[in-house]
């Protein structure tokens, strides 16, 4: 009998390991908080409550990990986050890499880069990294060259060589979308060109190649990565569940699982 029940409070005890633990999770809205929102219930199973708090912007979600307000946040890639935590100070690491979003170049006026005419207008991400990223992107098309040893920090300062004086103006990443009719063409990540209801494939006129090195990670503070919480929150995005919705919802590639 004392068997019986030391092996019922053992079970008890591992069925309730995460009981009544909340994590708050803030992220951009698509695809982020959605896959957040698909594994709600798989996580409510084992006893933690996911929040799901939504932002707009690349700068909150991440204050509000390094001061506590949140647990963790999901929205950025790797080498934003580590341009943050240089620029900033903080203390922000990459708990679990989930998915890829690639970068393209799209227009609603031309149908071909090859079209873009002498002093065009194209609209770039005025974000850190996602600039060099846009300009970096630009270089691999032909349009531009850039200065030698420019990489990620790269801003039009920093560009060698403009055969067609293309003018860059560098916008705020979300409003990319609404503006794009104002310009020839505009770089937008692809979180913001999904919501849109931008393909990278379908509309993009120039994308990103598959080895992108810009994982899109679950990001907490440093010393929270081993938290059990936080370790069942990536292994429930790291699922073939997951993986599957993915395939489904964006068949034409604008996300791509990294696990």
């Amino acid at each position: 009998m004392k068997k019986i029940i030391a092996f019922a409070t053992i079970l008890m005890a591992a069925v309730s390991v995460y009981a009544d633990t909340k994590l708050k999770v803030g992220a951009t809205p698509e695809p982020h908080a959605d896959l957040l929102n698909l594994v709600k219930d798989d996580l409510a199973a084992e006893g933690i409550e996911l929040e799901v708090i939504e932002f707009q912007d690349y700068v909150i979600p991440n204050e509000a990990v390094e001061s506590g307000e949140i647990d963790a946040n999901y929205f950025q890639h790797l080498p934003y986050l580590n341009s943050f935590n240089d620029e900033r100070g903080y203390h922000l690491v990459n708990a679990g890499g989930i998915h890829v979003e690639p970068f393209a170049v799209y227009s609603s006026k031309i149908k071909d880069l090859k079209d873009l005419k002498k002093k065009a207008k194209i609209a770039i991400p005025n974000d850190p990294t996602n600039e060099g990223r846009a300009l970096l992107l630009l270089q691999d098309a032909g349009l531009i060259t850039l200065k030698e040893g420019a990489g990620l920090q790269a801003t039009p300062q920093d560009i060698a060589d403009n055969p067609l004086k293309i003018k860059f103006k560098e916008i705020e990443a979300a409003s990319l979308p609404r503006v794009l009719q104002d310009f020839d063409a505009a770089v937008i990540n692809g979180n913001y060109a999904i919501q849109a209801g931008l393909s990278a494939l379908k509309d993009g006129l120039f994308v990103e190649g598959s080895s992108s090195p810009y994982v899109n990670v679950i990001a907490v503070k440093e010393g929270n990565e081993n938290n059990d919480a936080i370790k069942a929150l990536v292994k429930a995005l790291q699922s073939d569940k997951v993986k599957e919705y993915i395939t489904n919802k964006y068949p034409n590639g604008e996300v791509v699982t990294v696990f």
